[in-house]
């Protein structure tokens, strides 16, 4: 059956691995400023009727954003089995307090404004300011715990994932300034989306803190750039690659070396451009929100997300999820992977199903378009 596949194992896996960078980036941008702006909620919007028209902003749109934070986790335990296990083995606390926090924000959509005590509405507009806030530094935080290498090995015969860690270990100097990152970056995205969709009051304050965010950002990300190239020892293999080989992340050697993850930049210069976006992407921001360009400002701000995480996978390149603890068991594209044929079908099934569900979006925010209002709240029988 392999010889009916046009596409070489090594290949595949390439293709998924961008594919799984495209999904981390599609949620990021589409899920990220409803995080972003719950998160902001209580400052961006003082008063009930504003809270409202902030919340009606995102939610006709929030359950299909968190759709993609779905499909990437069901692409992670399918194409990358070993990626799966490992990561949610290490990141178990973590997760846990993540599902938290996205299990309540729902539930604050929901019911916040079932009854119209102040009390009640304010002690949901706590939780979802705590669901943004958290969610978002946890995405972070992974991300940084990601660079500097998880602390897990194998089982030699089982390939077991074996995690030597501790939750309060995760939240490392890096890791930490790696979640604030995604934090600022969120809610500037939050707040150019507020910025473009709504009006008066609601709109300044989400242009100021935008223009802020946008500016704290870009110098946020440019010293944890400097941090990685100077400070951070990246993974480099040394024993010979072999694409087209059986997964087995334990048949490689690899050595930590001052610098490492710089080496994808050197080798292939293209690549500086995800990191040079990433910076100028926000200072485009700043401008465009100061010249009153809110939806040239929202692509600027997507582009910037899409930068940041493009940078950490270039960088990282062929690393999925390094070790600290045996970096010759860090995962790899070349070693984590399930077959290639069930890579072959999962890639038919992607390529049929996502331009469907991208056309689908695309509709669903055609509709939706348009100022939100107090107006339009009022006059909006199903308005949260």
């Amino acid at each position: 059956m392999d010889t009916l596949i046009p596409l070489d194992y090594g290949t595949l896996r390439v293709v998924w691995w961008a594919l799984l960078g495209l999904l981390l980036i599609g949620f990021a941008v589409m899920d990220g400023f409803d995080l972003g702006i719950a998160a902001m909620l209580p400052l961006v919007a003082r008063t009930d009727a504003e809270r409202r028209v902030t919340l009606n902003v995102v939610g006709p749109v929030w359950e299909g954003n968190q759709v993609w934070l779905i499909t990437a986790g069901g692409a992670i335990f399918a194409a990358w089995p070993l990626l799966y296990a490992t990561s949610f083995s290490s990141f178990y606390l973590a997760m846990m307090l993540l599902l938290v926090a996205l299990i309540l924000r729902p539930v604050g959509f929901k019911y916040r404004s079932k009854l119209t005590q102040p009390a009640w509405r304010n002690t949901w507009d706590g939780v979802l300011c705590f669901s943004g806030v958290v969610a978002s530094l946890v995405f972070g935080v992974a991300m940084g715990n990601v660079i500097t290498g998880i602390p897990f090995s194998f089982e030699v015969s089982t390939l077991r994932p074996v995690w030597e860690g501790s939750f309060f270990g995760l939240f490392s100097p890096f890791a930490l300034a790696s979640g604030i990152l995604s934090v600022l970056m969120l809610c500037m995205h939050g707040m150019v989306l507020l910025a473009w969709r709504t009006e008066g009051e609601i709109a300044r304050r989400a242009r100021l803190y935008g223009r802020w965010f946008a500016l704290v950002m870009c110098v946020l990300f440019a010293a944890l750039g400097l941090w990685v190239s100077g400070s951070l020892d990246g993974h480099v293999i040394t024993s010979v690659v072999q694409p087209l080989r059986d997964s087995d992340p334990l048949q490689k050697t690899v050595v930590l070396a001052a610098g490492g993850w710089m080496a994808n930049f050197a080798r292939w210069p293209w690549m500086w451009a995800a990191p040079v976006i990433g910076v100028a992407a926000p200072l485009l921001v700043l401008l465009l929100l100061s010249i009153g360009r809110p939806i040239m400002a929202f692509l600027a701000s997507s582009a910037a997300v899409a930068a940041v995480i493009t940078t950490v996978g270039f960088a990282l390149f062929p690393f999925l999820l390094p070790s600290s603890l045996n970096p010759a068991a860090g995962l790899t594209v070349w070693d984590a992977s399930s077959s290639r044929m069930t890579l072959w079908i999962m890639l038919l099934a992607t390529c049929f199903f996502l331009p469907l569900i991208t056309a689908y979006t695309a509709w669903v925010y055609r509709v939706m378009r348009g100022k939100v209002t107090d107006t339009t709240v009022q006059d909006n029988p199903h308005a949260y």
